[in-house]
């Protein structure tokens, strides 16, 4: 990375309320950690738009807080210019790439790699799994999930 060059992920689900924050979350800590943030923008986003101006699942709130980390993010749905700004889309399931890979395709100079942010796992867990519909238990497996993938993504990336 040439010095002063700033990289860009989106971190993206289908509400942008559960596992996309999480990872939001995650990520900005890690690069706060290597004091490396102002070499980073960092971000989260829907696929949908059901949840526009919510903030994160009480239960990934409180799991971020069992791990010392807070988040203020509202969240948003994906824009045509998060395709065309942000160096890396990383998603969480096989229906979130679907959806980006076919909204990238009507963005004229699309310049984000889009992927599965579990494809950095190095416990090759592809899928990380929607908790919405689980206990608090299914939070902190994606929390988990989203360390080993943001760390190895942040060494990879750099």
């Amino acid at each position: 990375m040439a010095a002063g060059e700033v990289k860009s992920v989106l971190f993206v689900c289908l509400g942008n309320i559960c596992r996309s924050p999480i990872a939001e979350a995650v990520f900005r800590k890690l690069v706060t950690d290597e004091k490396v943030e102002n070499k980073w923008m960092t971000d989260s986003a829907a696929v949908s738009d059901w949840n526009v101006g919510r903030s994160p699942d009480a239960r990934a709130l409180s799991c971020l807080r069992n791990h010392g980390i807070e988040t203020a993010h509202k969240a948003r749905q994906i824009t045509k210019d998060d395709f065309q700004t942000f160096d890396y889309i990383l998603c969480m399931d096989e229906s979130n790439l679907r959806d980006l890979k076919r909204k990238s395709n009507q963005v004229k100079d699309c310049k984000a790699k889009i992927e599965l942010l579990g494809t950095y796992d190095p416990q090759k867990q592809l899928i990380i799994e929607d908790p919405y519909y689980g206990n608090e238990k299914d939070f902190e497996t994606v929390y988990e999930q989203c360390v080993r993938c943001c760390k190895a993504f942040l060494e990879k990336s750099h």
